[in-house]
């Protein structure tokens, strides 16, 4: 069976879930973090490469202040209490996003996790937190322009590709093979949209908190019966 190198997850329907139950957005979140937990050992069964999770995007700032806080509290939870985990697993960590805004410890928690795991060659898991694909473009656009003024190289020279792609937030991950989103939505949110500009999209009714081994194979079994052409033939 093909495998995808490198899946993007946007992690959708904590809220739902929690709602369903009578439970508070908070622990629908906190569920959702032990969903992470079990992707990961489906993930080092499958034998994947790269997975990005979509943790918290840029437009998330809208939501209330306190679901923001419970956030980048479980986040500082899920890094401390797993790290050692993570660890023993020979995964790598990165980050993927702006660094503004960012709570300082949530920050140092991540760096942490970064630093850490930086000599693993498991697979790489990259939260992708106060992340905008859009956002990321236009950075990446800003930063090749001071990076051509401070080394005196021509500004109306025409931009490659790589050369862009040099400065994105994921660089040096590879593109995307297969995003997922979960809770039924169709949409990709703002999420990878440079790097998944020939990704198989899948999408699945199934909660976040919900997601599982059985779940993640049903999405690994549909991408295996996709032909990617990329715009050829076969």
């Amino acid at each position: 069976m093909e495998t995808p190198k490198h899946i993007a997850i946007i992690m959708d329907g904590n809220g739902r879930w929690a709602t369903s139950k009578n439970l508070s957005r908070s622990e629908g979140h906190r569920e959702g973090s032990i969903a992470i937990d079990r992707l990961m050992d489906s993930a080092m069964e499958f034998d994947l490469k790269y997975i990005s999770l979509y943790a918290f995007s840029t437009e998330n700032w809208k939501r209330p202040i306190a679901e923001i806080k419970a956030i980048f509290n479980l986040l500082d939870e899920f890094i401390s209490t797993r790290l050692e985990k993570i660890k023993k697993n020979n995964i790598k960590v990165l980050h993927s996003g702006s660094e503004s805004k960012v709570p300082l410890q949530s920050m140092k928690q991540i760096k942490r996790a970064i630093k850490e795991t930086e000599k693993n060659t498991g697979i790489v898991l990259n939260f992708c937190l106060n992340y905008g694909s859009q956002d990321e473009i236009l950075n990446s656009i800003s930063l090749l322009i001071h990076d051509r003024i401070s080394k005196n190289k021509d500004l109306t020279k025409k931009i490659k590709k790589e050369e862009l792609e040099n400065f994105f937030y994921t660089y040096p991950i590879p593109d995307v093979d297969l995003m997922i989103r979960t809770a039924g939505e169709q949409r990709i949110s703002n999420f990878l949209l440079w790097q998944s500009a020939y990704a198989e999209i899948y999408f699945t009714d199934c909660l976040w908190p919900d997601f599982d081994k059985k779940e993640l194979k049903l999405a690994l079994d549909w991408y295996a019966g996709r032909t990617r052409k990329f715009g050829g033939l076969k």
